[in-house]
């Protein structure tokens, strides 16, 4: 057996510190090296910084390190320099203390022969954003500024932009406008007049508020002779840079139309470039140009189609998704340009879900007479996609495009070969469809019903897809034979209906259906309209409520309002107004397009640019006036008469026997109604139109017909209290609260007689 190894005499490695605290260790470590100039020095300090980073960055805190960090930074080797920039600039920020004592060594530093260490300490210097040290920055920078080295004035110029936000009035005292305009038509190097170009329109932008000087200056940058020395240069810039210049010539103003032809040639190479915001950027630059010449701004739609193609094409899901939304702008403003592209827009198969929901609507939106069979052909593909939503969106599409008049005849057959399929999702999609098709061409009727009255209420369970089916029920049911009873089935299982936009449909479908088959449907009406005065959500019960009102005043005039003749829609209502796409398009190349919104609905107000909208488009406020008249809640009593009602009000209008409610409503009689109509119904308030202190007959018929009991003693309703609305009374949370325990309980035993009562509050 081989004896064990010698016991190493050797020094422990400074980049293996050890000890009772691994930061102390490194702290002496580094204070042994500080200022040593040994061989091999700096190969030791650079293990020990690479060490504290490493802690700096998983969260450990080494600022104690701060004064040994500054020592070793003294050394001419620029990887310590980064590493030690890199420390200075974490812990500034948070211990502006400690800031103070790198300002020597950077100024230092910013004088170094290295230009490179020149530049690395002026953006350190400028990135410590401590106000107190403004001060230290003006000279080191009017030094920059004027560096032989290029990289140094880059490094300048934007520390000029920090200074600005730092302190504003010492930026504009200094002249550094001034100077980076200078620098802007007059530095060889093109990155040092990107770096301008951005500064200066911050920085007049902001000051332009408050200073007309900033306001001209501003201006300059639009005018002909910059905009053209930038132009002239655009090749020598990075892609940054290019995409900078040309967003500021997009809101330049040509005096001619010889001009604008001169632009567009200049840049006509821009479309072919390999980054896709280059060519996003010169698109609008083209679009901007050309609004005002009708003819010349669809010859650019022709030429930007093949550019904005073949970026589609290439690149990442992302990249494409973000140019197939700028393509799908384009696509809504001149379909008939993209007509003939179709094909680009069929979707991969692996794609993403984001990308192919592009491509679905800008395929409906490129439908054409003279396309819409293929398009269709490939949409119905779609709608077998393992991918749900996919499908669903394809089935829409298939829809839409229907309604756009296009080939009607074989879409219909296909939403009717949709209904036959026994995938939920499917029947559920075309159900809404066929539905809006028979809106538009109620021709088409006989055709679908005949297939829609196969199917099972039961079997679709989608809110949507069931009101469609309703809807259908009640508009067709005199050529349904089971209508009546599909219906009165479904208003037996009310309760277990979820969806109020399924339950008001019912209530529409059920009261069509009585006009046109009163004896099959007068049960299932009767059933509907308690269940409805029961209900909970209060649109259906005012609806409810207003039908019954209707047939108690006149069945004519109900069916005249319920279930008028009816004219096929013509076109539908679109999801984004006119003047929202137009804006969309102005802040074309932007996060504008890929949102599909125009930027004041997602930025806050001081980052809303020239498109700013006025407030309360977006959002509204409560004013100054408002909030600061709000009654104290220790005031109540003294300002009792200031509020909206009192409770003596309240009480003077309740009548002693109606249990705390002005109205009385019906019951049903009927041995089919759901269980919530046994529980006693209000807010029901019915025109006199008999004699005072009798029931109106036609009232008590209705009821009869309906089989709702309407007791006669309560037919005649005392009128409800007057009101009187203070318009300026307001309430904070504290007096609302304590007036809203001073009001009498209405029923404690069912939860449904307070919401009565509230209820009762409304209407009065």
């Amino acid at each position: 057996m081989a004896p064990p190894p010698p016991q190493s005499h050797r020094s422990p490695s400074p980049s293996q510190p050890s000890g009772k605290s691994e930061v102390s260790d490194l702290k002496s470590q580094l204070r042994q090296l500080a200022g040593s100039r040994a061989p091999g020095a700096d190969d030791s300090k650079r293990d020990l910084f690479k060490k504290v980073i490493s802690n700096m960055t998983i969260g450990i805190d080494v600022s104690s390190l701060f004064g040994e960090m500054v020592m070793c930074s003294a050394t001419s080797d620029i990887v310590l320099k980064k590493m030690c920039y890199l420390y200075v600039g974490n812990y500034a920020k948070v211990n502006p203390d400690l800031a103070l004592l790198t300002i020597n060594f950077l100024q230092r530093d910013c004088k170094d022969e290295d230009p490179m260490i020149r530049g690395l300490a002026l953006r350190s210097l400028c990135s410590l954003r401590v106000a107190n040290l403004v001060e230290y920055l003006v000279g080191p920078l009017g030094s920059g500024l004027k560096d032989n080295n290029s990289y140094v004035r880059m490094v300048a110029v934007i520390g000029v932009l920090k200074l600005y936000h730092i302190s504003a009035s010492t930026c504009i005292d200094a002249d550094f406008p001034a100077t980076l305009k200078h620098l802007l038509l007059n530095d060889p190097d093109a990155q040092v007049v990107a770096n301008c170009l951005s500064a200066l329109q911050e920085i007049w932008t902001l000051e332009s508020s408050t200073s007309e000087e900033a306001a001209r200056e501003r201006e300059t940058l639009l005018s002909k002779p910059v905009v053209y020395y930038l132009l002239n240069r655009i090749k020598e810039f990075s892609e940054w840079a290019q995409c900078l210049v040309l967003e500021l010539v997009s809101k330049y103003i040509p005096s001619d139309n010889s001009e604008i032809f001169d632009i567009m040639n200049l840049l006509e190479d821009r479309l072919q470039h390999a980054n896709g915001a280059v060519v996003l950027a010169t698109i609008k630059v083209f679009l901007q140009l050309t609004l005002s010449m009708a003819d010349v701004h669809q010859q650019v739609y022709e030429r930007i189609k093949a550019p904005l193609l073949t970026q589609v094409s290439s690149g990442s899901p992302e990249q494409s998704y973000a140019v197939l939304s700028h393509l799908h702008i384009l696509v809504m403003r001149a379909p008939y340009i993209f007509s003939s592209d179709y094909k680009h827009f069929y979707c991969q198969y692996n794609e993403p879900s984001y990308v192919k929901k592009l491509k679905l609507e800008m395929l409906t939106a490129v439908a054409n007479e003279t396309n819409t069979y293929e398009i269709v052909t490939e949409l119905c593909e779609y709608a077998a996609n393992v991918d749900i939503p996919i499908a669903r969106e394809s089935i829409r599409a298939v829809g839409k495009i229907a309604l756009q008049q296009y080939d009607v005849n074989a879409i219909v057959d296909r939403l009717l070969q949709f209904l036959e399929m026994e995938k939920d999702y499917v029947t559920s999609e075309a159900l809404v469809l066929v539905k809006d098709l028979l809106r538009k061409y109620p021709q088409w009727s006989q055709d679908c019903i005949a297939v829609v009255g196969n199917i099972s209420s039961k079997n679709v369970q989608e809110p949507k897809a069931k009101a469609a089916l309703i809807w259908m029920l009640g508009e067709y049911s005199q050529d349904m034979h089971d209508a009546p009873y599909v219906l009165e089935s479904l208003v037996e299982n009310w309760d277990e209906e979820h969806s109020a936009e399924v339950r008001l449909h019912l209530l529409t479908a059920v009261m069509k259906c009585f006009f046109k088959r009163p004896p099959e449907t007068q049960k299932a009406l009767g059933a509907a309209l308690a269940a409805g005065l029961a209900d909970f959500h209060q649109d259906v019960h005012d609806r409810a409520l207003f039908y019954y009102r209707l047939l108690q005043y006149n069945v004519s005039v109900a069916e005249s309002v319920v279930n008028p003749p009816k004219q096929a829609v013509s076109v539908f209502a679109d999801t984004q107004s006119s003047e929202i796409k137009d804006r969309i398009f102005d802040e074309f190349n932007s996060l504008s397009v890929v949102y599909q919104k125009p930027s004041y609905m997602f930025t806050d107000k001081e980052h809303r640019g020239t498109f700013e909208f006025a407030d309360e488009l977006g959002n509204l406020s409560i004013s100054a006036e408002s909030s600061d008249s709000v009654v104290p809640a220790e005031r109540v009593e003294a300002k009792d008469k200031d509020l909206l009602l009192s409770t003596s009000e309240k009480d003077e209008g309740r009548d002693p026997g109606s249990n705390g409610s002005v109205y009385n409503a019906p019951s049903y009689n009927g041995s089919s109604a759901p269980s919530t109509t046994s529980q006693p119904l209000a807010d029901l308030a019915f025109p006199s139109t008999g004699i005072s202190g009798q029931a109106p007959a036609s009232s008590l018929a209705i009821d009869d017909l309906l089989g709702l009991d309407f007791p006669v003693g309560t037919a005649v309703t005392p009128s409800p209290p007057p009101l009187n609305l203070n318009p300026k009374a307001v309430l904070d949370p504290g007096t609302f609260q304590q007036k809203w325990r001073q009001l009498p309980i209405s029923l404690s035993e069912v939860c449904f007689e307070i919401i009565s009562f509230i209820n009762v509050i409304t209407l009065a």
